[in-house]
């Protein structure tokens, strides 16, 4: 399929799946007239790479991971070696620390929806001031 019917089908611009290209995640074969043409099976690839994306992994994890995922949910652990189990501890981690950023922000922010709820209502409320992102732990 060429470069135009991959993003259709896996909701990603063309620019992005050049992009995936570029970094080693997905190939592409040539037509006669130099058009690229992708396997059918870049198409659950491609969303794989969307999933990892979107759960915060950069590219370059991403292309060591790949070789041991053969279908969606599938990895085969005896293809890990220990590189890349180490960094995918380290954003594991990484990942962590972020979620615990997130929840901190979004606590401010919803004892900041509270007290300004109450000061609608008009109840004498006065909070604390807080830095959003503050450590409070």
């Amino acid at each position: 399929m060429r470069i135009g019917q991959l993003a259709e089908r896996t909701r990603t611009s063309p620019r992005l799946l050049r992009y995936y290209e570029e970094q080693g995640l997905i190939s592409s074969g040539r037509a006669g007239n130099g058009y690229r043409v992708y396997d059918e099976r870049y198409v659950e690839r491609v969303r794989q790479i969307r999933g990892l994306l979107d759960a915060g992994l950069p590219t370059r994890v991403i292309k060591q991971i790949l070789p041991c995922i053969n279908q969606p949910g599938a990895i085969y652990v005896s293809d890990a070696t220990p590189e890349t189990i180490a960094t995918l501890e380290q954003e594991r981690d990484r990942m962590n620390e972020r979620i615990r950023f997130l929840v901190r922000n979004r606590n401010a922010i919803t004892e900041y929806l509270v007290a300004l709820r109450g000061a609608e209502r008009g109840a004498e409320t006065v909070a604390e001031p807080r830095t959003v992102g503050a450590a409070t732990e």
